[in-house]
C-alpha cells in the first residue's frame, strides 16, 4: 500500500514539474508549446545561409547580432510537407542541453501564438503508440478548452548524433 502511495506521489510531482508558461505555435493545423525558459528570442524570417551535407530539416545558419546560429525547419523535422514562408513564419530561437554546454538553435515555425500559464491538472502524458513511434520528446499533451497542445520537450527533439551535427554547423 505504501508502495502505491509512492508512486501515486510521483506521478503528482512529475506532472506539477510540467506545470508552468508555454510559448504556444503552429505547424499545420496543429498547436504545440515549449517552456518559456528555454525561449531566447522570436525572430522574423531572415536570409538563411544553407550549409552542404547536412540533413533535409536543418535550413543552415543565421547571423544573429554577430553569434552563428543553425536553424532547422520543425515541419521537416517533424515530417511534414514542406511549405513557401509566409508572413508570420518565424525564428524561434531556443535553448537546448548539448554534451558539453547549452546550444542556441533556431527554430523555423508557421506562426506564434502566444504564451500560456499551463496548470499540471491540465496536462496529460503523451499518448503510446507502441514501437512504431518515438514520441519520447512529447513532454505532454496540454487540454486548453476544447483543444489540445503537444507541448515538446526541446531537448529531445533531436537526438544526439543531430545536436552533433549543428554543433559542427554553427
Amino acid at each position: 500500500m505504501a508502495e502505491s502511495a509512492e508512486t501515486m506521489d510521483q506521478a503528482v510531482k512529475v506532472i506539477k514539474d510540467k506545470e508552468g508558461k508555454y510559448l504556444t505555435f503552429t505547424l499545420a493545423s496543429e498547436e504545440y508549446g515549449v517552456g518559456i525558459l528555454r525561449i531566447k528570442e522570436i525572430i522574423g524570417m531572415m536570409p538563411i545561409t544553407t550549409v552542404p551535407q547536412t540533413p533535409g530539416f536543418v535550413k543552415g545558419v543565421i547571423n544573429l547580432r554577430g553569434k552563428v546560429i543553425p536553424v532547422i525547419d520543425l515541419r521537416l523535422k517533424f515530417e511534414m510537407e514542406a511549405i513557401e514562408y509566409a508572413e508570420r513564419t518565424c525564428i524561434i530561437v531556443v535553448e537546448i542541453e548539448g554534451e558539453v554546454d547549452q546550444i542556441l538553435v533556431g527554430v523555423v515555425v508557421d506562426a506564434v501564438s502566444e504564451v500560456l500559464n499551463i496548470k499540471g491538472s491540465d496536462i496529460a502524458e503523451a499518448p503510446t503508440f507502441g514501437t512504431v513511434l518515438n514520441t519520447d520528446y512529447i513532454l505532454g499533451m496540454a487540454k486548453i478548452g476544447d483543444r489540445v497542445k503537444i507541448l515538446l520537450d526541446i531537448n529531445r527533439v533531436l537526438n544526439s548524433d543531430e545536436i552533433d551535427v549543428l554543433n559542427k554547423v554553427a
